[in-house]
């Protein structure tokens, strides 16, 4: 078994609490109504989301820690069709740090990181 490590940092302008909670505390609400096109819907499990309608038909994401006050969370994703080739687990471990003007950094970019950025800012007294 190999391990792959990718790591990136997207910046924006929304403070480190308020994109946490969107970002990840809510992202069950927040990201079926931000991506419509690629998530139908998120389901919480036994504290274990599951993504549904991606290109992919599901998979599961175990939830292995997560830190409010310093605003990291760490998840395994343990099934689903994503796994192809030998892959047995994939693992993410996510940080909103707080960036110099006032805005923060996500430790470990994705494009839907942009999508909650656009729609926090869109709706600023719901987060």
């Amino acid at each position: 078994m190999g391990v792959f490590t990718y790591e990136d940092e997207v910046t924006c302008s929304i403070p480190p609490a308020k994109m946490f909670k969107a970002a990840i505390l809510d992202s069950d609400n927040l990201v079926p109504k931000i991506m419509p096109q690629a998530i139908k819907c998120v389901e919480i499990l036994r504290r274990r989301p599951i993504h549904i309608g991606s290109k992919f038909k599901s998979m599961t994401h175990r939830v292995d820690a997560i830190d409010k006050e310093n605003f990291t969370i760490s998840y395994t994703v343990i099934d689903g069709d994503v796994f192809s080739g030998g892959i047995e687990s994939i693992s993410h471990e996510l940080k909103v740090v707080a960036s110099p003007d006032g805005g923060c950094i996500y430790k470990k970019g994705l494009a839907l990181f942009k999508a909650i950025e656009a729609y926090v800012l869109a709706h600023p007294d719901e987060y």
